[in-house]
């Protein structure tokens, strides 16, 4: 059994303190896909960059105190891919792959475009060059699963108030056609809904640090696993970790028999 694990952190160091690390090591994670470091190699204690058991890889953004992804690996890594080969997405840190025989595994931080129209004109640019990579990997007949924070609610299931953010980023129509395209036109295949097809308000992985939002479960689901139908049909077992608070994320948590 392979358990691979995906988990925004919002702040490696912040959840590192609040006990991300002491979690980790009871979990017997094969890989672990962490988002949102905020941290540059600088920053990153020992712990952070190898923890027991654990080798890591990372991408981080050129800007201090921002985006940034990693990924934990058990085995070290055949081969490993840091960016899309895109500049301006690379700057950001938001894209990394690990590859172990014909197995590869994915970090991904897409962009949030909820603090301006600017941003959000960039997650669409962002889309829509990453489209073009899923189907190429998707072609690739390597077993694939994209790990992470896709700033994207698919459904009216995957969000508490989505009758009221359907103007807003993250539920945004050409948002949600992009992603149906990359399940549909694709054939990739949403590892949390596949196991788990009618899960409503326990399926979400993130909540807003405005109002009550954590107390009251008004959540939205963004974090994914996303992988090839052959992997796909491997999971077996998928949970969203809630006892304890990292970040204002959920760790997301999949076991495939590999």
């Amino acid at each position: 059994m392979t358990r691979i694990i995906s988990a925004n952190l919002n702040g490696i160091r912040s959840a590192s303190t609040k006990g991300f690390f002491t979690w980790l090591a009871d979990q017997n994670a094969d890989f672990v896909c962490v988002q949102e470091l905020k941290a540059q190699a600088a920053d990153m204690t020992a712990e952070m960059l190898r923890p027991a058991g654990f080798s890591g890889y990372f991408h981080y953004a050129e800007k201090k105190g921002y985006s940034g992804v990693g990924i934990y690996s058990k085995q070290p890594a055949d081969k490993v891919i840091v960016g899309l080969g895109h500049a301006d997405i690379d700057s950001e840190g938001r894209y990394l792959e690990v590859q172990l025989g014909n197995l590869s595994v994915i970090s991904l931080y897409l962009p949030s475009g909820s603090s301006s129209e600017e941003r959000q004109t960039i997650k669409y640019s962002v889309m829509a060059r990453f489209y073009p990579h899923l189907a190429d990997l998707y072609a690739s007949g390597r077993d694939v699963v994209i790990c992470g924070d896709w700033n994207i609610a698919h459904q009216q299931i995957d969000l508490k108030n989505w009758r009221g953010n359907q103007k807003n980023s993250g539920f945004l129509p050409e948002e949600r056609a992009w992603l149906t395209q990359v399940f549909t036109q694709l054939g990739w295949v949403d590892v949390y809904r596949r196991l788990c097809p009618e899960a409503g308000e326990e399926c979400y992985t993130w909540w807003s640090n405005r109002g009550q939002a954590w107390a009251k479960n008004v959540g939205w689901r963004i974090d994914y696993q996303v992988a090839t139908p052959a992997l796909a049909a491997k999971a077996v077992t998928t949970s969203i970790y809630k006892a304890q608070r990292f970040s204002d994320h959920a760790p997301l948590l999949a076991d495939y028999d590999i």
